[in-house]
């Protein structure tokens, strides 16, 4: 009988996304469990990965009756289950799983910081934010930082004094450079989609994939962008552009993070500013774009960024964790400041416009995300990691 492994998110929406593909190869050699809110998203990721779910719902938001539900219902759950691990990703996940993991005695519980809330705010709820990641981390046998920034983050706050493992170069799921990759898009197909969305051959794309909420920098970016095409109309430029476009692909979220109105004005009255909403498959926007624009306000260890870098495009990202480790600053992309309106339109000024600079950081893209992030050596840096950590706790039972 295989040992078991029980993984754990907020919302399905991660384990579908994140992981997709990882817990289909773990199962190979771990009996894998996914657990999370009941929704489409959960049962996508028992077809495709072949692994048991077991529906249970986590509030992403602090609700404290709920919250003792959840953590209840977990315990039970991993006092039923008996499983050798149990890893959580996503805040309230990690919060309750690991807890609940610790009062049922599970003997592994590892959990994944993907990105931290609390240095972006202040006040009350910081602190409240910051005593339950300590307190995560007080019940958590290992714990392991997405990215290098993420590290020094819970180093500087004194999250926890326990050791800090990033795996492999950062990640948690790696990239699949096979998949991501422009070849993999027929020019045909390519030619299609801008004339569907009225791109001209000649066109230069930004383009942003992402939840179109004010924490991305979505208001910079198109405050950004209105400027750089006004100051722009008009002059001409080496790269031979005729003109620009933006081209925006995720949701608009406004319940919990709304853009400002004169921003959803911009999108719907510009004409260059093409909103296309969410897409399941990013790869045609990135194969018909030329440039990544990501002023997010924070991250962990941003998927989107891999991504584009795998399709080969050049990147402007904030100086943020993730963003900042994935990104080189004159190598493959440019770093600004995070909330900088004007640094953001001078970078894509450049990015347009100096057209040997573009082509360097564009041929340096592809080849840097595959050397670092290539998905298959970050799951077996993951297999490796677990099968360590079962040999150890099955050394203290028998010392026990």
């Amino acid at each position: 009988m295989k040992p078991k492994i029980i993984r754990t998110s907020t919302v399905a929406l991660s384990l579908d996304f994140l992981l997709k593909g990882q817990l289909a190869f773990l199962n190979q050699y771990y009996e894998v469990v996914a657990v999370s809110g009941e929704d489409e998203h959960l049962r996508a990721v028992a077809q495709r990965e072949r692994v048991r779910t077991i529906p249970l719902q986590m509030q992403r938001i602090i609700s404290p009756l709920k919250d003792l539900v959840s953590l209840w219902q977990l315990y039970w759950l991993f006092k039923k289950e008996k499983p050798q691990i149990v890893h959580s990703i996503t805040p309230k996940a990690g919060l309750l799983s690991m807890i609940a993991s610790k009062l049922a005695a599970v003997p592994v519980r590892m959990h994944t910081f993907t990105g931290l809330i609390f240095p972006s705010k202040s006040g009350f709820l910081q602190q409240l934010l910051i005593f339950m990641d300590r307190l995560l981390c007080s019940c958590a046998t290992h714990i392991y930082p997405e990215g290098q920034g993420v590290r020094n983050d819970l180093i500087k706050y004194k999250i926890t004094s326990k050791p800090l493992q990033v795996i492999a170069n950062g990640n948690v799921n790696g990239i699949d450079t096979t998949y991501f990759s422009k070849e993999q898009i027929s020019g045909d197909g390519q030619e299609s989609l801008k004339k569907d969305l009225g791109i001209a051959e000649n066109d230069f794309v930004f383009v942003f994939v992402g939840r179109l909420v004010g924490d991305k920098g979505i208001n910079e970016l198109v405050q950004a962008f209105k400027q750089f095409v006004v100051s722009s109309s008009g002059v001409e430029n080496s790269s031979k552009k005729s003109q620009t476009k933006l081209l925006l692909v995720g949701s608009l979220e406004s319940d919990l993070d709304p853009l400002q109105e004169e921003t959803l004005r911009e999108i719907e009255t510009n004409k260059n500013i093409i909103s296309v909403g969410f897409q399941k498959e990013v790869r045609s926007y990135f194969a018909i774009a030329d440039c990544l624009v990501f002023p997010s306000y924070r991250e962990g260890f941003p998927n989107v960024v891999l991504q584009a870098g795998a399709m080969g495009l050049p990147a402007i990202v904030t100086d943020i964790n993730g963003s900042n480790e994935i990104i080189m600053d004159g190598e493959n992309g440019i770093i600004i400041p995070s909330k900088n309106t004007i640094a953001l339109q001078k970078a894509m000024s450049k990015m347009m416009n100096e057209e040997v600079f573009y082509n360097e950081l564009q041929q340096n893209s592809r080849k840097m995300i595959v050397a670092k992030y290539e998905q298959k050596v970050v799951w077996q840096a993951i297999l490796e990691e677990y099968r360590k950590l079962e040999v150890r706790s099955q050394r203290l039972e028998v010392r026990g």
